[in-house]
């Protein structure tokens, strides 16, 4: 089906949110610490807490949100005995703590045992996380049916994943796990094409995942077809729950997206010509951290290592950015409401990581100006997150004055769009849609044809279609 570009009609102002500041919920796990003192996000006032946090779940020693500890006991010796041991434990669990010698920055080639090497350190990360997070979960009829229906979708479109992932571990011109920062998962992956004439656009992509299974390596297909389309697209990985909360989400994009600005000209891209995507979490994420940049910039956040003005177009794909109006959505779905709030730190912080409700904020109109053009990307059929929540956000930021516009797809589900449809073979109508906006006026690049083969037979791809369980 044709996609359609949706009139966005110029609604009445809405009444605007309470402009009283937010404080994140930290979460804490050392027995012999207190929770001190915790700062706002977008203002100077300070909240002070002394009681006890008991956690919720364990959390990675990379945790830096500004939290001050104190001893509880007058001897020390046992408690720094205690923090040293948990953070030499938690050190083992980060993708950091493993040598790493693939296509690193100096472009040096690896044996196929550093390959396994790597590949067995990051599988073994993974199975820790999720079988924290499955005790944290417990084991309930929705996860298991879940599950049992992600075993069948990913069984179905193993044809698919198979050529994608020796492309993705034997190509020349993927450049994996590019250290961006100190913390835990900060690398990305880099696409090239492989005409190397002159500087590319860019595409810096942010991985869906629920906030909780997302990996740098589950854009390898949209990183393949758009190489191919003579543009560079870089995969930034980031911390998921239970290893970071949403606020290392955004602050480990922004780092990704900062290493992006600042170095993709030694791999070829120009760095004015760079366009953020996310897709699902991704999207919500990568939302979250323009929208706080743009913030930054305007004088009411931190010094800035980037400027958003390097992103000529953000591209949400099938994203939720008032989580308000989703959190009910979420937990009839499986996502159930404690987890996502943990995942949020808190109910109190579901309007500061809100995007929506952020830009309607009165003291924050100075801002819309500096946002870059929003095209959101949405299926009629997508039942994880509806498509209501892009045409709401695309509705508010026009109202507000900045420029928006949402594209939505007939009967496309919450994955048809990012890996069905890509595995079908033949032309891609959203990808065709992403390219001619980075592309712009190269209308030679933009008709270059690119024959796509097929991955996966289409009674394969329909079957996922029927079982996928997002």
């Amino acid at each position: 089906m044709p996609s359609q570009i949706l009139q966005i009609s110029h609604l009445p102002p809405k009444s605007s949110p309470s402009t009283e500041m937010m404080f994140k919920s930290l979460i804490y796990d050392d027995p012999s610490t207190t929770l001190l003192s915790s700062s706002s996000r977008f203002g100077d006032d300070h909240l002070t807490i002394s009681s006890a946090v008991k956690p919720l779940l364990s959390r990675s020693s990379s945790y830096n949100g500004g939290v001050t500890a104190k001893k509880t006991s007058s001897g020390g010796g046992l408690t720094g005995w205690y923090q040293n041991r948990r953070r030499r434990s938690n050190s083992d669990n980060c993708l950091s703590a493993f040598p790493d010698d693939t296509n690193g920055t100096d472009g040096g080639q690896t044996t196929i045992g550093q390959e396994v090497g790597h590949a067995a350190a990051e599988t073994f990360l993974l199975t820790r996380l999720c079988l924290k997070l499955l005790s944290y979960l417990g084991v309930g009829y929705r996860w298991i049916t879940r599950f049992m229906a992600l075993g069948c979708y990913a069984f179905l479109l193993m044809p698919g994943f198979i050529q994608v992932g020796y492309y993705y571990f034997f190509s020349p011109y993927v450049r994996r796990s590019i250290v961006y920062g100190d913390q835990p998962r900060n690398r990305l992956d880099l696409y090239l094409p492989k005409n190397s004439n002159g500087p590319k656009p860019v595409v810096a992509f942010v991985t869906g995942g629920a906030w909780i299974i997302g990996y740098k390596a589950w854009g390898s297909l949209l990183g393949q077809q758009l190489s191919e389309r003579d543009i560079i697209v870089a995969c930034i990985d980031y911390r998921n729950f239970p290893q970071g909360s949403i606020s290392d989400m955004v602050k480990d994009a922004s780092s990704g997206i900062s290493f992006v600005c600042n170095h993709i000209a030694e791999y070829g891209g120009d760095p004015d010509r760079i366009y953020l995507m996310g897709q699902s979490a991704g999207a919500h994420i990568a939302a979250c951290t323009i929208v706080e940049q743009v913030i930054k910039e305007s004088g009411e956040g931190d010094s800035v290592s980037w400027s958003s003005s390097q992103i000529n177009a953000y591209f949400g794909l099938s994203g939720g950015y008032n989580l308000l109006s989703l959190v009910d959505h979420f937990h009839s779905r499986g996502l159930y409401r404690s987890i996502f709030l943990s995942i949020m730190e808190g109910e109190e912080s579901l309007r500061q990581f809100s995007p929506e409700l952020v830009v309607q904020n009165p003291n924050l109109k100075h801002i819309i100006a500096r946002l870059p053009p929003f095209i959101l990307f949405h299926g009629t059929d997508d039942y994880s997150i509806p498509s209501d929540a892009s045409k709401s956000f695309a509705e508010t930021l026009q109202r507000l004055g900045a420029k928006a516009k949402v594209i939505l797809y007939e009967g496309k589900t919450h994955t048809d769009l990012f890996l069905q449809d890509p595995m079908r073979g033949g032309k891609d109508e959203m990808f065709e849609d992403i390219v001619s906006v980075v592309l712009g006026d190269n209308q030679e690049l933009i008709g270059k044809s690119v024959d796509r083969r097929r991955l996966v037979p289409e009674f394969m791809l329909k079957l996922a279609h029927w079982v996928s369980p997002f």
